[in-house]
């Protein structure tokens, strides 16, 4: 395999670390912390900026592997069609070694340029989500101080009507006590006013 296709199975083996560790099962702050710096760094920046470069050149591979897979193939059905079946043992095995290799170049470097696209996709997927979990925990805390306010708000509210039905209450009792106060007085100076009329007319009788 030439130095170029080495240099595309080591990209392509890079990508599937990458991906293994982009949906690996890590804790929400580890996976935060990763994808802002994977996100913010001004070195990861320059890396993908590279990468975008080299994904050009695996490119011109996959396209160059898929002419020569094509043409290989067509080589090999006129060798079958014109030779009738006469070929030697060696052209038909140089035949397949020439398709073999055009094959698994056309798969490496197939492969190499879909994965990147999944890489992409699946980035920008997971950091939406992250920055989704983040909008939401300051929503549930800015939900939840709102509901302590309006919480202690309503209790505040209770304890003064509470202090007015209670103060109500005694001024009710009060006023019961006072009317029973006055009652009794009354009762009293009328029993007293009875008593004393009572006594002018026996006199007068006398």
């Amino acid at each position: 395999m030439t130095i170029y296709y080495s240099l595309t199975f080591l990209l392509l083996a890079a990508e599937m670390a990458t991906f293994c560790l982009l949906v690996s099962p890590l804790p929400f702050t580890v996976r935060k912390k990763l994808f802002h710096f994977l996100s913010e760094s001004p070195i990861v920046a320059k890396v993908a900026y590279g990468l975008k470069i080299s994904f050009i050149f695996v490119g011109i591979l996959f396209l160059d592997a898929l002419q020569r897979m094509f043409r290989v193939t067509a080589e090999s059905e006129m060798a079958k069609t014109g030779g009738q079946g006469t070929a030697t043992h060696d052209a038909r095995t140089d035949f397949a070694a020439r398709k073999f290799y055009a094959q698994r170049n056309t798969y490496l470097t197939g492969f190499c340029l879909f994965l990147s696209l999944v890489l992409t996709r699946t980035f920008s997927i997971i950091l939406d989500l992250i920055h989704t979990q983040e909008e939401y925990a300051k929503l549930k805390k800015v939900v939840g101080a709102s509901a302590k306010g309006d919480q202690s708000k309503q209790i505040e509210e209770l304890k003064k009507k509470l202090a007015a039905s209670e103060a109500k209450d005694r001024d009710f009792a009060n006023l019961k006590k006072q009317a029973a106060q006055q009652a009794a007085e009354v009762d009293r100076l009328v029993g007293r006013h009875n008593e004393a009329t009572g006594a002018v007319s026996d006199k007068k009788l006398d």
